[in-house]
């Protein structure tokens, strides 16, 4: 089998790590816009969305959406924001040692995207959409990316510079 250019391999990493910055600079900005939220009158800026995308208030899926927000609180709000924080900062880290070439960071990105990968698959055979299987798919492709340099490096007994 013949072993693929260190190059090729350091840059399909990076993209890796580009992509893992972001989706953690994503997550920031959701965690951002949900501390903005709290001092925000939330039910009144919910009826806003729902009249300006012209639903009706009273069918089922508008209705679904202005009762669960109205049951969020400052609490809630709080702790989803320092969820995204921290998710963010895990996806930093990842990306910055992936970025370095660091062994360590591709097992994490290993791990840390083959966790998704069954639950995505549920998903998608409970109610298959497009989005989910995009996510689907890209996971797959990273992780699976990602287990091939491993063992392709392991085998070469090559490391990337």
């Amino acid at each position: 089998m013949k072993i693929p250019d260190t190059k090729n391999i350091e840059r399909g990493i990076k993209t890796v790590a580009v992509f893992e910055a972001l989706k953690g600079i994503i997550i920031l900005i959701a965690g951002i816009i949900l501390l903005r939220l709290v001092n925000d009158n939330l039910q009144f800026a919910a009826e806003r969305m729902v009249r300006h995308l012209h639903l009706n208030p009273a069918r089922y899926f508008p209705h679904l959406f202005l009762d669960s927000v109205s049951k969020v609180t400052p609490a809630r709000l709080h702790a989803l924001a320092a969820f995204a924080f921290f998710y963010s900062c895990v996806r930093f880290v990842e990306a910055f040692g992936l970025w370095k070439l660091k062994g360590w960071a591709e097992w994490f990105a290993i791990l840390s995207g083959g966790i998704y990968i069954p639950i995505e698959i549920i998903g998608l055979f409970r109610h298959a959409t497009l989005l989910k299987g995009s996510i689907f798919i890209i996971n797959f492709l990273i992780v699976s990316y990602l287990v091939y340099v491993r063992i392709i490096l392991r085998k070469s007994k090559k490391q990337i510079p």
